[in-house]
């Protein structure tokens, strides 16, 4: 396989590591919201936080500014395994069934592609998520210093190798929901706003920011689901 071959590849992981560090606090905020209210886990029963915002400076002000990256070294993890995978096959997917339908490119096809993509991608990356959202719920439970090896030592310990892949399921589902709307979207967009803006970074920038929205609220549901399963 050529240079050119594994770009996607290289590129897709820089990229979602590049990006999980600058997002990781908002990542961090989302899951402490999703866990609280639950009926079934008297440990996460109490409505703590108001909002976004209000958990955010929560958890700076009762647990440090460090912990809202507790988490962040099996994110890192996850996304250059998952990120690398889901963009890399995604292309390669995509750039065999262009070749195949002698260059014509279609909706359908790119769809297909982005959930192939996605779910196996989320599926091999499962144990780094498990551990990141164990780590970042920690403090809840007084636990703020929780690290990764002692983070993947418990879960060993106590629930043995089956207890990293807890949530799989909803993991991939919602890793192919992300995937089915943000990639083929960003391809549309950034094919449609080409006339307009040209291959320039604004066109990446917008373009990313819509698929990115339109993923985010398309795989919520599944997303709380997910968290509390794992």
């Amino acid at each position: 396989m050529g240079q050119r071959d594994w770009r996607p590849f290289v590129y897709g992981g820089i990229a979602s590591c590049v990006a999980e560090f600058g997002t990781f606090p908002i990542d961090t905020t989302k899951t402490r919201l999703q866990i609280q209210g639950q009926k079934c886990d008297k440990n996460h029963a109490s409505l703590k936080y108001r909002g976004m915002v209000d958990c955010f400076l929560k958890i700076a002000k009762q647990e440090g500014f460090i912990s809202l990256y507790s988490g962040i070294w099996p994110a890192v993890l996850r996304q250059a395994t998952y990120g690398t995978i889901k963009f890399g096959t995604y292309y390669t997917l995509k750039r065999i069934i262009v070749n195949y339908n002698d260059g014509k490119e279609s909706v359908t096809a790119n769809v297909f592609c982005a959930v192939t993509a996605g779910a196996i991608s989320s599926a091999i990356a499962n144990p780094t998520d498990v551990l990141k959202v164990r780590m970042q719920v920690a403090g809840t439970h007084g636990s703020t210093n929780i690290g990764l090896v002692d983070c993947f030592r418990d879960v060993y310990t106590h629930e043995g190798i089956s207890g990293l892949w807890r949530g799989v399921n909803p993991t991939a589902q919602r890793a192919a929901v992300i995937a089915a709307i943000e990639l083929p979207v960003y391809d549309f967009c950034k094919s449609h706003l080409m006339n307009l803006l040209g291959d320039k970074p604004i066109n990446h920038f917008i373009s990313s920011l819509i698929a990115s929205l339109g993923s985010a609220i398309g795989s919520t549901p599944i997303d709380v689901v997910r968290v509390s399963k794992t």
